[in-house]
């Protein structure tokens, strides 16, 4: 027997555990479709494509000519994912790509889902979840849809959820849109708005700017337009979601949680009396079945953020900034500072340029606990520094624990602080490095960009290894 005979062996197995699907005139390969993608409900591979084609016409509505990242986990749900934004180089001549732009000038040719082959073959590479941009492969610069994310900070219950869906949805109508709920599969909530393509990112991002504040001026108690994590109570609505390169969970995308809880398209009467831990991957096709599709209508919806933007407009003249940017764009003018109030200098807690005169923001006294690259290491570092401070941890409001997810090289990685505001100065703890302390910057030791993938322009990179951008 020769070296190689024990290989090949196992190859024959591995080629043994597939499954053939037949799909609109192709054949797909679904890899180990016994793998358990969800332990816990003991939900497999090959269950979880079987969900996406029970909900087919609904998904395929969600990402239909969008571009979208591939948020792969190849080890199940309960595995760290990895983010590809470029499709695969060796991919069947059927899948379909458009060439996306990027902030820094980068560009991608990434997937695009238009039928139910095409579909499969995304979650067989890992994709639980589908993650489109807000743009139709058609016309790449001008979203088609206005994305209010309700994203609630810890120890916000799902009722207040609701109650900041009403105010959202009331200022959509009397700005003549209309407004599109779905649960978002995690903790919190979508609503989606249908516009015409005919402006681009910067003024769309700028429109759900408006909007946010609107939200928050009527609801100043539940909810918040606040970036800064440490400044936030109630229910943030991420207004930074409609900046150019950023994706969010379609509806009926399954998301990584012990269920395999679903990101459930309503009717707002419906959204309005929901229970999201009812809309799972076993439960979610017979619904669908019995009520049909709650957002069939949402493509014949589109319309003008014009007013949103004459709402901004106002606020710009009373004085408001424009709000920080992600990260990894380029400051511009007029933008607020793009520096927490925590480590701010006294000069950077004023934002520049602004009309009418505001007090200066407080510096907060926030301290980080953790960094690790997985959020289980990171949670139980934040457990270790809880059993050394009792008395600290027991004057700390959920909100006041901040968890971060950081992007990385191609995955995330996570970061604990916490904001000691509600502690008295001589009870806070002294200063210690944090437990763990995981150094991202490793993950880019020897890397070099792939020359295809390069930026436009001189290439450089900014100081937490993301491509140097311009808006």
């Amino acid at each position: 027997m020769g070296p190689n005979a024990g290989s090949c062996k196992a190859s024959q197995v591995a080629k043994a555990k597939q499954e053939i699907l037949s799909l609109v005139g192709h054949e797909v390969t679904v890899s180990n479709p016994e793998k358990l993608y969800f332990p816990r409900a003991g939900i497999t591979k090959l269950e979880l494509v079987r969900y996406y084609l029970a909900v087919a016409d609904g998904a395929l509505r969600g990402v239909a000519r969008r571009p979208q990242i591939m948020k792969r986990f190849v080890d199940g749900a309960e595995g760290e994912p990895f983010y590809q934004k470029r499709a695969p180089a060796r991919r069947p001549d059927w899948v379909e790509v458009a060439t996306f732009r990027f902030p820094s000038g980068r560009h991608a040719d990434e997937i695009v889902v238009n039928n139910t082959a095409q579909l499969v073959y995304v979650i067989n590479l890992g994709c639980i979840d589908l993650n489109p941009h807000a743009v139709r492969s058609e016309d790449m610069d001008r979203p088609d849809e206005l994305r209010i994310d309700l994203d609630p900070v810890p120890g916000v219950g799902w009722a207040q959820i609701i109650e900041v869906a009403r105010v959202a949805r009331q200022v959509l109508d009397d700005h003549g849109l209309v407004g599109w709920p779905k649960t978002s599969g995690s903790r919190g909530a979508h609503i989606w708005a249908r516009i015409r393509p005919a402006w681009p990112f910067a003024e769309v991002r700028r429109a759900a700017l408006a909007l946010a504040r609107e939200v928050e001026r009527r609801a100043p108690a539940i909810a918040t337009a606040k970036w800064w994590k440490e400044e936030r109570r109630g229910v943030f609505l991420d207004y930074n979601q409609n900046a150019r390169d950023r994706t969010t969970a379609s509806a009926y995308s399954v998301r990584p949680t012990p269920d395999a809880r679903v990101s459930m398209p309503l009717l707002w009467d419906d959204f309005f009396a929901s229970d999201p831990q009812d809309f799972t991957l076993r439960t979610v096709p017979a619904m669908l079945a019995a009520r049909g599709d709650a957002h069939a209508g949402i493509d014949g919806a589109a319309g003008s953020i014009e007013p949103l933007l004459a709402l901004a407009a106002r606020h710009e003249a009373e004085g408001e900034a424009d709000a920080p940017w992600p990260p990894h764009y380029t400051k511009v003018a007029g933008e607020g500072p793009r520096v927490a109030p925590s480590r701010a200098r006294p000069a950077e807690l004023q934002p520049r340029a602004r009309p009418v005169a505001r007090p200066p923001r407080d510096k907060l006294p926030v301290i980080t606990i953790a960094k690790a690259k997985l959020k289980a290491d990171a949670v139980a570092g934040l457990e270790r520094w809880k059993a050394r401070y009792p008395d600290v941890a027991g004057r700390l409001a959920p909100e006041h624990v901040l968890i971060d997810t950081n992007r990385g090289k191609s995955s995330a990685w996570y970061r604990v602080r916490i904001n000691l505001k509600a502690v008295p100065e001589a009870e806070r703890p002294p200063p210690e490095p944090p437990d763990p302390d995981y150094d991202w910057k490793t993950e880019y030791a020897g890397w070099q960009p792939d020359p295809e993938d390069r930026p436009d322009g001189d290439g450089k990179r900014d100081a937490t290894g993301s491509p140097k951008s311009s808006r």
